[in-house]
Parts: C-alpha cells; structure tokens; sequence
C-alpha cells in the first residue's frame, strides 16, 4: 500500500503543507496549513469510481494514468 506523508513547513512567507516535494498553497499560519493538510489527507483516503487521472511529478513530468477507485493510499500529515 501507498503512503502519503503531507508535511508542514514555511513557504514563501507563511505556511504550506508539501507532499512529495510539491508545495500546496500559502497560508497565514501554521495551524490553518495543518487544518487544510488533513482535510486533504481525509480526502486521499475515500474510495471512489476508477478514473483516469493525471498529475505532474516533482520532476514537471505529466503522467496519465487509471486509478482503481479502491486502491486508497495510507496518509498522515507532520508539522
């Protein structure tokens, strides 16, 4: 199974959560970055209808790919 790890830190003068060295948006604080860190790690791990689904790596490289509605990642969120 898949973990995903969304850590806090600061970014571009207030706070981020960053999954795989990707960065979210900024946030004023700290708290409000977790806040949105776990909304999006209690969203990872809803199952749902398989789709295919596309996404950039931390490298800029696009992938398509088909997701199986029930292959859910484990998540947690640090910081």
């Amino acid at each position: 199974m898949t973990k995903i790890t969304y850590e806090i830190v600061e970014h571009d003068g207030g706070w981020a959560y960053r999954m795989n060295g990707v960065y979210s948006e900024t946030f004023v604080s700290h708290d409000s970055a977790r806040k949105a860190a776990e909304r999006a790690a209690r969203e990872q791990v809803v199952p749902g209808e398989t789709t295919g689904i596309s996404y950039e790596d931390k490298d800029a490289h696009w992938h398509d790919e088909t997701a199986s509605g029930d292959d859910r990642p484990e998540t947690e969120v640090k910081g």
